[in-house]
């Protein structure tokens, strides 16, 4: 029924009698119950009643049920953006997981995860070893053995870029390096260590699709 053929309010139900016998004040209570309550079929604005709005405003705060325009806007209570090149899904699944996450927050289990997420790619993080110098083994200073012991409150974070497309390579490094300084603990040092694919006839073969000529760039 539009709210135009609607001749009195069904407010009038909440009053005492002798009001339900004013037609003036029936109509008169038709536009608050338009704004406060809707009503069903109504041409005029808001289509949903205010009780109806708050009444809704706990799924503002749910991923999984919140309107698409407010996913950004969630993303910023928890301090993270989310990726343009994400589908729906993975922008809701990312942030119906990240609070869980956030209580091991400065972890290497954490740090993992988030690479992985954020990344889709498996990165391996170790910490500092006492590794025994050893020619053709252990033998690059500063890469894998220390001199006087391994360097305190350190990690490095590799990560294998399988078919690292120059286009989206830079991209992948900044993200990378992005979380590891936001989610580390204030007084560590890390080195960051991309990998890739070395060239295969038939499989990595492409120079500049799936196979660099040199290192990684950082």
């Amino acid at each position: 029924m539009a709210i135009g053929a609607k001749q009195t309010s069904g407010y009038l139900g909440y009053l005492p009698a002798i009001f339900a016998e004013d037609p003036q004040l029936g109509r008169f209570l038709l536009a608050f119950e338009q704004v406060l309550s809707g009503l069903p079929g109504s041409e005029g604005e808001p289509r949903r009643g205010l009780e109806e709005i708050i009444a809704a405003i706990p799924q503002l705060f749910d991923p999984l049920a919140t309107p698409r325009e407010f996913l950004d806007w969630l993303a910023g209570w928890v301090a993270l953006g989310l990726r343009a090149d994400w589908s729906d899904d993975q922008q809701r699944s990312f942030l119906a997981n990240i609070v869980s996450l956030y209580r091991r927050r400065g972890t290497r289990q954490n740090l993992i995860e988030l690479l992985r997420i954020y990344t889709g790619l498996d990165p391996d993080i170790s910490e500092g070893e006492n590794t025994v110098f050893q020619i053709g083994d252990h033998s690059t200073i500063g890469v894998d053995t220390q001199i006087d012991g391994s360097a305190p409150h350190y990690f490095r974070v590799t990560v294998n870029i399988p078919n690292p497309n120059p286009a989206t390579l830079q991209r992948q490094n900044q993200i990378i390096r992005a979380l590891i300084d936001l989610e580390k603990p204030a007084h560590t040092a890390y080195d960051y260590f991309p990998t890739h694919t070395t060239m295969q006839i038939g499989v990595h073969s492409q120079i500049g699709v799936d196979t660099l000529l040199g290192d990684v760039a950082h």
